[in-house]
């Protein structure tokens, strides 16, 4: 484990509690876990906190996608299948990682999250409810090339917001409502996890013992998220994905700026 004090690991975990929570309902908690190790682990390459925040992430994600699976009607083959196309564009996406910079991650996350609240905001009938139309074999096809390999890679290169984009993506091409898009997201979110930790791993690029102990954490948020979710339904997980998208968008350009 990196030299790290005991209040700084007690801040890392219960902000991958929160993290879990949210990735659950809506996607994006590395957007918060991220940031946090950032401001942890201050000494460490920009490859190593992003292997550590994935090494942390899988497992919420996979507590989140069991729970999802046990309550909702997920198609799990469609899902495999993006999900296949993800861990392959993710492995990519992490082999080209240790090229990006801290400074370069903050923009870039920035823009990314104006977009998607310009999204959910003027389109307030966003994945309210799921089409009744059945859905073309060619928008499946680019399903997986946009959500598979291009969300891939972009979460094995950069990695916060993965999940968020991914609940977007599959509720704008596949009609489906938010609470099956998280549902289904967490799946894929698995796979780009798995694609980019394998990389990272094998290049010595994960803080093992900081990861286990803040995934612990990280899974019971991430199964507390994904039950609050299922329960409360997509009005929620929308009123969330808004919420966390503008406090973040804040926090980043005062630090960018300020």
């Amino acid at each position: 484990m990196p030299d790290i004090s005991t209040t700084m690991i007690i801040v890392l975990c219960a902000a991958a509690a929160a993290a879990g929570w949210i990735d659950a309902v809506v996607g994006g908690g590395g957007l918060l876990l991220l940031p946090a190790l950032l401001l942890g682990l201050p000494n460490a390459q920009p490859a190593a906190v992003l292997g550590t925040n994935k090494a942390v992430a899988i497992v919420g994600t996979a507590g989140a996608a069991v729970t999802y699976a046990r309550k909702t009607a997920v198609d799990v083959k469609l899902a495999v299948r993006i999900g296949l196309a993800a861990l392959a564009g993710s492995m990519g996406g992490a082999a080209l990682a240790g090229g990006i910079s801290k400074d370069a991650m903050r923009p870039l996350i920035m823009g990314v999250l104006v977009v998607v609240a310009a999204v959910v905001i003027f389109k307030p009938g966003f994945g309210a409810a799921p089409s009744a139309s059945p859905v073309s074999r060619n928008r499946v096809l680019l399903t997986i090339a946009l959500a598979g390999l291009g969300i891939g890679c972009y979460d094995g290169l950069i990695g916060p917001g993965t999940g968020t984009f991914l609940v977007l993506a599959l509720t704008a091409l596949l009609h489906l409502d938010l609470v099956t898009a998280s549902a289904t997201a967490k799946i894929v979110n698995c796979c780009t996890n798995a694609g980019a930790l394998a990389m990272f791993a094998y290049q010595g690029m994960v803080f093992w013992q900081l990861a286990a102990l803040m995934a612990v954490f990280n899974l019971t948020g991430g199964m507390v998220g994904a039950r609050m979710a299922l329960k409360k339904g997509s009005g929620f997980v929308r009123g969330v994905l808004l919420t966390v998208v503008g406090a973040l968008v804040v926090k980043l350009g005062l630090e960018q700026w300020g």
